[in-house]
């Protein structure tokens, strides 16, 4: 009899914490419909440390915090559900919205391992499918960025090292060289000028 007795009053107890707990979740709610984010999370938040269980206060916690573009946290909150009850029913959305918080992160690489993840536990959601495929493209112009921008970076890196090298030294014969090679350029202009000046002066003038 007392072994029933105790079992009651352990149920009971429960009853009594549950109960807060899915008002907070109420007002958790309601705020969050009202657009009031914030608000929502505290009240979320205070659920939780009332029945540290609570999937569906765990749940909007993240919507709450992806809401308020948090989306690191969010992304920590939807990681520590999917490591849970992987029979939940809402498993799927959980899933969903972790690679949606991962997708605004631009960390297409675990998002899409995040939708892949959704669609097994819901393989007719469209949604996650058209995310997971803009996922994937975004990924891959991610990449082609990256490529570019190493490309840049190593032509940069060429231009700089052929700037940075020593011009050859001119040895004393070769600097004699070419001077005289300019000097000689320089006279036969001169012999040339003079010579078209001597004959244009020997032309007789036209007779009118």
């Amino acid at each position: 009899m007392k072994n029933i007795v105790a079992i009651i009053l352990l149920l009971t107890g429960s009853i009594v914490i549950a109960q807060p707990a899915q008002k907070l979740v109420r007002s958790g709610n309601s705020a969050y419909n009202d657009g009031h984010y914030k608000d929502a999370e505290i009240n979320y938040r205070k659920a939780l440390t009332k029945d540290p269980n609570s999937q569906k206060a765990a749940f909007n916690l993240g919507n709450s915090l992806y809401k308020q573009q948090n989306y690191d946290e969010a992304a920590s909150q939807y990681q520590k559900l999917a490591q849970g009850d992987k029979k939940t029913s809402s498993n799927a959305n959980v899933f969903y919205n972790l690679g949606n918080s991962l997708l605004e992160n631009k960390k297409y690489k675990e998002s899409i391992d995040a939708y892949k993840m959704a669609l097994r536990q819901n393989p007719s959601d469209e949604d996650t499918r058209y995310n997971l495929s803009y996922a994937m493209a975004k990924l891959q112009q991610q990449k082609k960025d990256q490529n570019n921008k190493q490309q840049q970076q190593q032509q940069q890196k060429q231009q700089q090292q052929q700037q940075q090298q020593p011009k050859p030294n001119m040895s004393k014969q070769d600097a004699n060289r070419m001077l005289n090679a300019m000097n000689n350029n320089e006279k036969r202009t001169l012999d040339k000028t003079n010579k078209k000046t001597a004959t244009s002066q020997s032309q007789p003038e036209k007779d009118w």
